[in-house]
């Protein structure tokens, strides 16, 4: 399915916590018995004060990518949509979003805790919460790459890779 929204990078909202918490509250229990650590909120949407695309992104870390697997179509029930990605088998996740694909407001991450990708998730994102520095500079790429082309995904994924890459050597995250 295409994606209808565009790349729309806006100032940080409280509100962005609050649709984190909610959507948790649903998703949460339905993965419980899979859960290693508690839902989190994750990406650009759970740093205070850096500006974003408004998606919620959330990870679940779970013990087993196969063994959840009979657990996520419950997620359907309470408004997720399945939106694999070309990575998910490779990096042992799943990828869920509401309400569509489309017109995405939230992307839920499941991944298997042994994958190697989901730590560097967090730290960036704790790097940021206390780097003001760094939080500007990113705020400032992801603009930049948003007004270049406000419907290139991949674009806009690449032009901030070298900078995430160089703040997770800095801070020396494997």
């Amino acid at each position: 399915m295409t994606r209808l929204d565009r790349i729309v990078v806006v100032d940080h909202s409280p509100q962005w916590a609050r649709s984190f918490e909610s959507a948790r509250s649903l998703v949460e229990p339905l993965l419980a018995e899979h859960l290693v650590r508690p839902v989190e909120h994750i990406g650009s949407t759970s740093v205070p004060g850096l500006p974003a695309k408004p998606i919620i992104d959330m990870l679940a870390v779970v013990s087993s990518y196969e063994a959840v697997g009979s657990s996520l179509p419950a997620l359907e029930d309470v408004a997720w949509v399945a939106a694999p990605e070309p990575s998910d088998v490779e990096q042992r996740k799943w990828s869920w979003c509401s309400p569509s694909i489309a017109l995405r407001t939230h992307h839920l991450h499941v991944v298997e805790e042994s994958s190697e990708g989901w730590p560097t998730w967090l730290a960036f994102r704790d790097h940021l919460r206390t780097n003001a520095e760094d939080r500007e500079t990113y705020a400032a790429i992801k603009r930049r790459l948003a007004s270049a082309d406000d419907e290139d995904r991949p674009a806009y994924r690449a032009g901030k890779a070298p900078f995430i890459t160089s703040v997770l050597a800095r801070i020396a995250v494997n």
